[in-house]
């Protein structure tokens, strides 16, 4: 009888499960079904000029509407963009400086384009959570997501959503109205529900979300009072919406709680609910520093360690360089806002990260940033013909280099990540090209994208060199 009861429960259980399966919104399937084997960039698609019907101004490219007041330190290299905005600056040729604005479908479609011609896997859109607050502001920023969507489709690029929880206040608000928005992005866009072959990125099993911003020691909001033990549980086990994978961006030293984390054992908590660990180390680790490199390859292979042992999946954060001068100064902050902080060195600290993450044995990078020149990460294409009147602001350049080379870099380390190059220190010069044609972004020759189960027999560290 005992037995009889055992075996009862299990069918029921099991039943439930298939019940809750199958009532859930997501497709079953996608053509990106892992984040292994793949370089993924963040994508802000934040910038704005008046007359793109956003109604917000030159929103990310300057605080005012007279374009005063610049908080961009790099100008897009705008000659493929089918629609452009003239600014009231002027070229050294004597011609007016215009910018794209991230609110035109064909904006998006140019990047997405860029992305699969330079072999790039997709993007994480941003999704800040200012945008969650109320149903107006979730509405208007679906605009981009949705450019977003069409162009992947259309492009073959793998996309996922990131919750940026920036802008969240000490008190008051907590993670409610981002579960809120996850409905509305499932419902209204379909975002995880276009057949098995859509391309939305899956990961062990599931859509992949991301929720950045957990641990941050100077960040307003307490942890352990916003609910986001309550969104990962959302997330994961929700009947209707979840079966979702989580990544959580972190701060580089979490496992240690000290410097830019929280010296809260609560964050490894919840670190222990989520899928993959993302390790934000912008600003971390410096090409002015010939110690860095060897530091950070130190750094990644101690946290893949930390994480096996927690069967935790883990992305490598790269980025090129650093430097918000103008935004910060536009802030009136000028002695933080140094011009090249962390100086690009012709892609060379770049590509620098890049090797050592791979060579520390990351499965999947995640590059800060595709679209940021606020902050000086962008990989997209920039210009080296720069405002000539832009008063006391300060532009950099790519140095003379093609504007398209951060975008070819970014598509050798994918080749990179997935073994079909094998390491040259030198690849940042761009020399006569020596390897095969880079496969398509769904192949993969080291990893088996639908076989997870083999992925994770296969041991990620060693077990002599997890540290604490």
């Amino acid at each position: 009888m005992t037995l009889f009861r055992v075996f009862l429960s299990l069918v029921v259980v099991c039943c439930a499960c298939a019940c809750g399966a199958a009532g859930r919104k997501h497709s079953g399937g996608s053509r990106f079904t892992t984040y292994e084997g793949r370089v993924m960039c963040g994508y802000q698609g934040w910038f704005r000029a008046p007359g793109d019907g956003s109604g917000s101004g030159w929103s990310h490219y300057a605080r005012d509407e007279a374009f005063a007041s610049p908080t961009v330190d790099y100008w897009p290299d705008c000659t493929e963009y089918p629609r452009t905005y003239a600014t009231p600056y002027t070229l050294a040729n004597g011609s007016v400086a215009r910018v794209f604005s991230s609110y035109d479908a064909s904006t998006v479609d140019v990047h997405f384009r860029w992305m699969k011609e330079y072999g790039i896997d997709g993007v994480f859109v941003q999704r800040f959570f200012n945008v969650t607050r109320d149903q107006q502001s979730r509405r208007d920023g679906r605009v981009v997501l949705r450019h977003a969507l069409e162009a992947s489709r259309k492009h073959g690029r793998a996309i996922a959503v990131m919750y940026d929880l920036s802008g969240m206040q000490a008190e008051g608000e907590d993670c409610s109205s981002v579960i809120q928005d996850w409905k509305e992005l499932v419902d209204e866009l379909k975002i995880t529900a276009r057949g098995g072959r859509q391309t939305y990125l899956y990961h062990r099993g599931g859509p992949l979300v991301a929720i950045w911003g957990l641990g941050f020691a100077e960040r307003p909001y307490d942890i352990r009072d916003i609910g986001v033990e309550k969104l990962i549980d959302f997330l994961k086990n929700d009947p209707v919406y979840g079966g979702c994978s989580v990544m959580l961006g972190v701060p580089t030293h979490f496992r240690e709680l000290r410097r830019d984390a929280v010296a809260d054992p609560y964050l490894h908590q919840i670190i222990g609910k989520a899928d993959v660990v993302l390790p934000w180390t912008v600003g971390r680790f410096s090409s002015l520093s010939a110690d860095d490199p060897d530091r950070y390859a130190g750094h990644v292979a101690a946290d893949i360690a930390w994480c096996a042992a927690r069967r935790l999946d883990y992305a490598s954060c790269v980025f090129p360089g650093f430097s918000w001068h103008n935004l910060k100064k536009s802030a009136g902050d000028p002695e933080r806002g140094i011009s090249d902080a962390i100086p690009r060195q012709k892609g060379r600290f770049y590509w620098d990260m890049i090797t050592r993450a791979v060579g520390a044995k990351a499965t999947m990078l995640y590059v800060a940033m595709f679209d940021e020149m606020d902050e000086g990460t962008a990989i997209f294409k920039c210009s080296d013909d720069l405002p000539v009147d832009a008063g006391e602001a300060r532009f950099l350049s790519y140095e003379g280099l093609p504007g398209d080379h951060y975008l070819w870099l970014t598509g050798q380390a994918a080749r990179l990540l997935r073994g079909q190059i094998p390491p040259d220190p030198r690849m940042h010069l761009r020399l006569r090209p020596r390897f095969p044609k880079p496969a398509r972004a769904d192949e993969s020759p080291r990893y088996r994208p639908d076989d997870d189960a083999a992925r994770r027999a296969r041991p990620t560290a060693r077990a002599d060199s997890v540290l604490p």
